[in-house]
């Protein structure tokens, strides 16, 4: 196929949190709020003249300094911002609005805060609680804690509007890119679609990771270049494969995994696009702020939520999401040392196997996968086994 326009722009501009894009937003006034987790509402974090970040660590190497703070037994993924913020790469940040999801991230975030990683004078660190389930007492918990640990935070050190008003604004914003977003990832569904895996997994990332306004113009005219794209006459992949778990932001992983003549069809991972890039739908007439914060709670397929309707609802949507998009099978992965996903990741696995009727490969990986020969003979052995099986349902002889 021919390349993408924009392709190796949006490739640069994951090389560096303080990418271009984030740089001339700074440079027009606005404030960059960096943050981790889909349970901060990142629409909340794009109010009037503040901006999303989706903190990552692109080339991330040794973490030796991160671990004589947090110890080796905790997710790579922590340690590697903490060690990227030790080296200096958030100080162009104006806050970071965390969660107290995770006990790694817990710690992250306060030794960000302690080590002194930022010294712009109105930095902030915000943490806002998260519950275990989902109840009305939850939601307006939750709601409370939005308004006061996070909007009315961003008003006092940036100045912004944080009215109704200026959140609605956000939200349609928002949704523009997420309907860009999914046009482009139902795309995927086809036999032989116009986009990659890894292709979407740029495109997801960069609409994380730069302010929305500035990424939004060059994804209007991706779309378009998408819709008229003609796809290579034979089909490149070998099989159609969904991956689900625990956060990627690493596009050697899914490089890696279509290297291994896999497609990767279905992103149901942190810092994918299910969830992450569905309209948030709002009655104006109502209380916009809980609206939103009830979206995120009830989309959210995170593994803190423990209680058994969203054990539940994790698994039947990964089988739905893998249905849907004419998978052949399941990779199921999770950070090394990730507390929830170690332990959602092998009962979930096992179910969707046996219960399901799903080829799963199961995997905990490093934050950086890079040309892992492990992860590659794995990968390609489990493509084989899609194709063996295929070939096995048709009648044929292996």
């Amino acid at each position: 196929m021919k390349d993408l326009k924009y392709m190796i722009e949006f490739e640069d501009l994951l090389q560096s949190a303080d990418n271009d894009l984030v740089r001339q937003a700074q440079k027009d006034g606005n404030f960059a709020i960096g943050y981790t987790c889909y349970h901060m509402p990142e629409v909340l974090l794009n109010v009037d003249k503040c901006f999303s970040v989706r903190l990552r660590a692109p080339r991330s190497t040794s973490v030796d300094i991160a671990t004589y703070y947090m110890s080796n037994y905790t997710c790579e993924f922590a340690r590697s911002l903490l060690e990227r913020g030790i080296e200096g790469g958030y100080a162009f940040l104006d806050g970071i609005a965390g969660v107290d999801a995770c006990s790694a991230m817990n710690r992250c975030y306060e030794h960000m805060e302690i080590l002194g990683i930022n010294e712009k004078p109105n930095f902030f660190v915000t943490h806002c609680d998260i519950p275990y389930k989902i109840e009305d007492y939850t939601v307006d918990a939750m709601t409370t804690q939005m308004r006061l640990r996070l909007l009315n935070v961003m008003h006092e050190k940036c100045g912004v509007d944080t009215s109704d008003e200026a959140i609605l604004a956000a939200v349609d914003e928002h949704n523009e890119l997420c309907r860009i977003m999914s046009e482009i990832g139902d795309m995927r569904k086809q036999d032989n679609p116009p986009i990659t895996g890894y292709e979407y997994h740029v495109l997801c990332l960069v609409s994380y990771c730069c302010p929305t306004s500035y990424i939004l113009p060059k994804l209007r005219e991706t779309v378009e270049e998408i819709r008229s794209r003609v796809p290579d006459e034979k089909k490149w992949y070998r099989a159609r494969v969904a991956v689900v778990g625990s956060e990627v932001d690493d596009l050697d992983f899914t490089r890696l995994l279509e290297e291994s003549g896999a497609f990767v069809v279905a992103d149901r991972f942190c810092y994918g696009s299910k969830p992450g890039r569905e309209e948030i739908k709002i009655d104006r007439n109502g209380d916009i702020l809980r609206q939103i914060v009830e979206h995120y709670m009830r989309t959210s397929e995170c593994a803190r939520y423990m209680s058994e309707e969203k054990i539940s609802q994790r698994r039947v949507t990964a089988d739905s999401l893998a249905r849907d998009y004419r998978a052949d099978g399941i990779v199921f992965e999770q950070m090394k040392f990730c507390d929830f996903w170690a332990f959602e990741r092998p009962l979930a696995s096992h179910i969707l196997q046996e219960e399901f009727g799903w080829p799963v490969l199961s995997i905990d990986r490093p934050y950086s996968v890079r040309s892992s020969g492990q992860l590659r003979t794995r990968f390609q052995a489990f493509v084989e086994a899609l194709e063996i099986k295929k070939i096995q349902q048709r009648g044929g002889e292996v």
